[in-house]
């Protein structure tokens, strides 16, 4: 067994595309509509599917927003520095909701960024 993709439903596909591969680096590895069901889905990732875990964008075409609700923390991604990458994400318009710097009661750096959706996002300094 081996864990395929994690989906989150969006306001804005294309906006939540770009962020996904111009903010963060990713690939748009496949995209597709389902006009019987009204939605279409992209996805996303570092690598193929094949080999990696990827983000399944979901856009219902009738749906501009979500109440995410208080049962989901967050997607993390592993980065070389933290502090490089937050700096990098800022300047490519992407929000930055906690700072780089040590976890808390810990010492492992980490630092939250926020997608179009506010989809909280941590970033882990490699261990």
């Amino acid at each position: 067994m081996r864990l395929l993709h994690t989906m989150l439903r969006v306001g804005d596909l294309e906006k939540s595309i770009r962020f996904y591969t111009d903010t963060l680096g990713m690939k748009l590895l496949r995209q597709k509509d389902y006009p019987a069901g009204k939605f279409t889905l992209a996805f996303v990732g570092y690598g193929s599917e094949r080999e990696n875990t990827v983000i399944e964008l979901t856009h219902n075409w009738d749906t501009d927003a979500y109440d995410r609700g208080t049962g989901f923390g967050h997607l993390a991604i592993e980065v070389d520095d933290v502090y490089e990458a937050a700096a990098r994400i800022r300047e490519r318009g992407g929000r930055v909701t906690r700072e780089p710097g040590p976890m808390n009661a810990g010492t492992t750096i980490i630092a939250f960024v926020e997608d179009p959706d506010g989809y909280a996002i941590e970033l882990i300094g490699q261990k």
